[in-house]
Order: C-alpha cells, then structure tokens, then sequence
C-alpha cells in the first residue's frame, strides 16, 4: 500500500496535568502528578498525528511545550517524512545538542509524524514498520514506590489481581535490610512464579550498589534497574560484574550514541530505551537495531501506548512497562488482556484526545 503524499500544514502543543491513582515516591525523586505535552501534528490532506511528552515535573512542561511548538515550526511546509524530517531536526539541533529537553521536542515531532504516516497508510504503526501488531507481555509499574513493606505488599497485590505476570517495586530504603523485607514482602503478597523487577532509580553509589546486589541475589528478581547514576557506564559495568542478577539501564539513554557506550562498557544485561529519551520512533528502531545486532533483550520505558507498537517490532522484545499515566486524557487507553499489551489495530498508534479531560487538566 502507497501512503498518501501528505504536507505538515501546523503543530500545536497543549500543556496538561493529569491526576496520578498512585503517586510514585523513588530513591532518585518523587511524582505525584502527570505533566504532559499533547502534540497535534496536521496536515494538508485531513490526517493528524498525535504523540504526548511526559515532562517528569510541572516546572518543566511549559518549556517543553514551547519548545515543540518553536521547532515545530520549521517543519510546516515540508512533506511528511519522518525519517527526513528527523534528519532536518537533529541538524537544527546540532550545536545546541539533541539532548534533554531538546531530545525529547524532536522525539515528540517524530512520534506525531510516524503516526501520522500509519494513518495515511490505513494501518496501526507496529504493521507500518513492517510487524504483526501481536500482544506484547507487560508487567505493573504503577505505584510500588518508597512505601515500606506493609504498604507495599498490599499496594502488590492490588496490582498483581488484574493478570499482569510482572510488577515492578521501588528500592534505595537508607539500609539494605529494609529493601530485602520489601522484596520478600511482595514475593510473599503475589501468586506464584509473578516476575519481580526492582528499580534503584540511581540513588547508589558504586560500593553501595554493588553490595545491595549481591544482597539481593538470592531473591529471583527479574532486574535490578539503574543501581548507580544512570551515566556512569563505568560504575554500573563494576556492579554488574559482582552481581548474578540481571542488571537493567537505559531509560535515560540520550539518543543512540548513549546506548553505543553502555554497550562498549559492558555496563548491563538489559535495556530498556525510552521513545521520549531515544529519538522518538526513529531513534527506537535504531537502538532495536543496536540490540538485535547483540541479542540483547529489549524493554520499554513508559509510554505503553506507543511502546507497544515499537516493541511488536523489535527483534528482541523483552517486557513492555505499563503504566495508566495518561489514561485520564486518552479517549482509548491501551488494552491489558491476559498479561499482555493488545496492539490496537486502529489505524497510527492510536491515539486519540478526551477533550473534555484535556480542557479540565488544562496547565
């Protein structure tokens, strides 16, 4: 099937902040509330695409808005290509550096345009890059923050009922004996063979880490995700190298030539880019790229709805992260069914806008 030849005619942006059923307290920081930017990408030809940016905190979400919009601009006029036009971006980018705020602008462009472009195609984005849209497996991220282990046994549970076959639990308590009770505690409030994921949120240092995971190797986690800062290659190769369980990173990958040096410093097991940080779709298929060369699992990092896409179309798929962050201003969430993330076949990633929630969330 031949696209339809469609030219960027506006992209506008929208600041929202969206309510949070579980608020997420971390080693490395807390979120309460979901700032996002919603990206409307038109065309001449009828078809919109649509993408949103998470921007972490409210402080943040206006700069990130205006900076979509500002680049944005540049583009109107030009045919719609993603991989030319994220070509054009990262060349308007090249001396302030596609990085940070900059990366996740372009990232949010490239999204709307890849959607856009499925659209014109009449076909979900995961068949558009060539994939069956089959179920993708995914584990519970929502919640499981710094809790302590009552809480968190509880908060398990409740997450765990659905089906999911995965949760994911929070760790950097001030002393490993407290995040060895939260890791047990959970063990004991999920079903059987449920695949446990921690996450450290870079809040260790070298020693530290290394010491907590050799800790906790005995405890069948699935990973232990960014136990040092998330750049220090180095450090993280040296826990990895002590620890027997899988050593996770990547959610804070700033393009491709990130991943290269984590790969080249041996620094993990397992990744886990994140379509925001990565490139956007463009950089995602690149990184997919980087880790089929290596047979190295694949995990996404947030954005469930489009991740699902990308991930159907990874040759490496290992577990998409759910969480329902955006789902107060989505008109279709992403579906759950038996553990699994149901890639929608409505035609682009899927997306669609409730209005009235937009405009109520309105920043």
């Amino acid at each position: 099937m031949t696209a339809k030849p469609l030219t960027i005619t506006a992209i506008s942006t929208r600041a929202v902040i969206a309510p949070m059923a579980r608020p997420l307290a971390t080693g490395g920081g807390a979120v309460s509330t979901v700032p996002l930017v919603l990206v409307d990408l038109e065309t001449k030809e009828g078809i919109t695409g649509h993408a949103y940016v998470f921007s972490y905190f409210a402080s943040l979400l206006g700069p990130l808005a205006q900076l979509i919009a500002n680049l944005g601009e540049g583009l109107v006029g030009d045919p719609l290509a993603p991989l030319d036009l994220e070509a054009k971006l990262q060349k308007i980018l090249r001396l302030p550096g596609a990085q940070g705020l900059t990366l996740m602008a372009l990232s949010g462009l490239d999204m709307a345009a890849w959607d856009a472009h499925a659209k014109s195609l009449d076909l979900p984005l995961a068949r558009a890059l060539g994939a069956d849209p089959k179920p993708v497996p995914a584990y519970n991220s929502n919640g499981l923050g710094i809790i302590g282990p009552e809480k968190a046994a509880r908060e398990a549970a409740e997450l765990a009922a659905p089906g999911f076959p995965g949760v994911k639990v929070r760790l950097g308590y001030p002393d490993i004996e407290t995040d060895l009770a939260v890791v047990r505690a959970v063990r004991e409030a999920v079903p059987a063979g449920t695949a446990l994921m921690s996450d450290y949120n870079q809040c260790l240092d070298t020693s530290a880490a290394t010491a907590r995971a050799m800790a906790l190797d005995g405890e069948g986690l699935t990973w232990i995700e960014e136990p040092v800062r998330a750049d220090d290659y180095a450090g993280c190769a040296r826990v990895r190298a002590k620890a027997r369980t899988p050593i996770q990173i990547g959610e804070n990958f700033w393009g491709i030539h990130d991943m290269e040096k984590a790969l080249a410093a041996g620094a993990a097991d397992l990744m886990m880019p994140d379509v925001a940080k990565i490139g956007g779709v463009t950089g995602w298929l690149r990184a997919a790229s980087l880790g089929a060369a290596r047979e190295l699992p694949l995990s996404s990092h947030l954005y469930p709805e489009i991740s699902a896409h990308i991930l159907a179309a990874t040759p490496t798929t290992h577990w998409l992260e759910y969480v329902d962050w955006a789902n107060p201003v989505l008109a279709e969430p992403l579906i759950i069914e038996g553990g699994h993330a149901v890639v929608p076949e409505r035609p682009g990633i899927g997306l669609a806008w409730d209005e009235k929630a937009a405009a109520k969330y309105a920043a």
